[in-house]
C-alpha cells in the first residue's frame, strides 16, 4: 500500500461514509469510490462492508488498520521534524478550541496577530471534539482539560472560579434563591449530557432538585448567551461575568467544586517552528491580558 491509498483507507475509515472521506481527501465522492475498489481489488481483499449505519471494517481491513495508523504516524512525525527548524513567519497554523474561549481570547490574538504577522493565515475550528494534535488534525489547542500525551507540551493559559450567575432582570423577576429549597421556583440552563464531565446534579454544590430545566445547551457559549439573556440561572466561570456588568453572582461564596481551567496544547516536533510559536505567544497573551 503507497501513502495515498492508507490516507484513502484511514479516511473512509474515520467517516463512515464515502462522501465524508472525499470531504476529508478534498476529492470527489466518484474518485473515492473508483480509488477504494482499485485498492481492494489489488489487495484481493475486501476492507469494508457497506451497511446501513455506513461503511464498516471487515476483518482484513481491521487487521490492516494498525498498520495504516502506523504508517501515519512516521509520515506526519517526518512532517512535523521537517517543519520544525522552519523560521519562516508565513504559512498556516491551525488552531482548535471552544467557541467561547475563540471568541473571548483567541480571535483577539488572532486579530493583533494580523497587524505584527500578517503573512500567518490561523485557521480555527471550534468543536468540544478533542482533534488529534498527533495526526495533525489541529497544530495548536487551546482545552478546557489538561492532556496526558508525554510527547505534548502544555502549559496553563487561566484558572478561574466557577459561580452561579444571574441577570439583574432574572433576579428582579423570580428572586434570588434560597439555599435549602432546591432551586423551588426557578429556572435553570445546564450543558447537554456528554459536553462536559464536570456537570453533576447540583449548582455550586446546591441539589437543583426542584429547579426547572428550560434548556440543554451544546456549548460554553450558548450557556452564556442564555444566562445573559435573563431567561435563567446557570453556572459561568467568573471572566465572563468579569465583562459583563449585567450579570450578578449569586451566593458569592460558594463555587464549583472544580475550577474551570484553559491549557494551551502543541506537540513537542512543532515548538521551535517560528510560524506555530508567534500563534502561541499571541494566544498566550490575550489569556494574560
Amino acid at each position: 500500500m503507497n501513502w495515498d491509498d492508507v490516507q484513502l483507507f484511514l479516511a473512509v475509515h474515520r467517516a463512515g461514509t464515502l462522501r465524508g472521506a472525499a470531504q476529508r481527501l478534498g476529492i470527489d465522492q466518484t474518485t473515492v469510490g473508483r480509488r477504494l475498489t482499485g485498492l481492494e481489488r489489488s489487495l484481493g481483499s475486501r476492507l469494508f462492508l457497506r451497511t446501513t449505519g455506513g461503511w464498516t471494517l471487515t476483518d482484513s481491513g481491521r487487521q490492516a488498520l494498525p498498520k495504516a495508523e502506523g504508517m501515519e504516524r512516521l509520515a506526519v512525525s517526518f512532517e512535523r521534524r521537517s517543519e520544525g527548524a522552519d523560521n519562516r513567519m508565513a504559512g498556516e497554523v491551525r488552531v482548535t478550541t471552544t467557541d467561547a474561549l475563540a471568541m473571548d481570547f483567541v480571535v483577539p490574538a488572532i486579530e493583533r496577530l494580523r497587524t505584527t504577522h500578517p503573512d500567518i493565515s490561523v485557521i480555527l475550528s471550534t468543536t468540544t471534539r478533542l482533534l488529534d494534535l498527533a495526526r495533525r488534525e489541529a497544530d495548536v489547542a487551546v482545552r478546557t482539560l489538561r492532556p496526558e500525551q508525554p510527547d505534548l507540551i502544555v502549559r496553563r493559559l487561566g484558572c478561574w472560579e466557577v459561580g452561579l450567575y444571574a441577570t439583574k432582570g432574572y433576579l428582579e423577576r423570580h428572586g434570588e434563591p434560597q439555599r435549602g429549597d432546591g432551586f423551588a421556583g426557578h429556572d435553570i440552563a445546564l450543558y447537554q449530557e456528554g459536553v462536559t464531565g464536570r456537570q453533576d446534579n447540583t449548582l455550586t454544590g446546591e441539589p437543583r432538585k426542584q429547579g426547572r430545566v428550560v434548556a440543554e445547551l451544546d456549548s460554553s457559549l450558548m450557556l452564556a448567551t442564555f444566562v445573559r439573556a435573563g431567561l435563567a440561572l446557570g453556572e459561568l466561570p467568573d471572566y465572563i461575568a468579569q465583562r459583563d456588568h449585567n450579570l450578578v453572582r449569586v451566593w458569592p461564596d460558594h463555587h464549583r467544586a472544580r475550577p474551570y481551567e484553559a491549557w494551551l496544547v502543541l506537540h513537542q516536533d512543532l515548538a521551535r517552528t517560528a510560524r506555530v510559536r508567534v500563534v502561541t505567544e499571541a494566544i498566550s497573551d490575550a489569556f494574560a491580558g
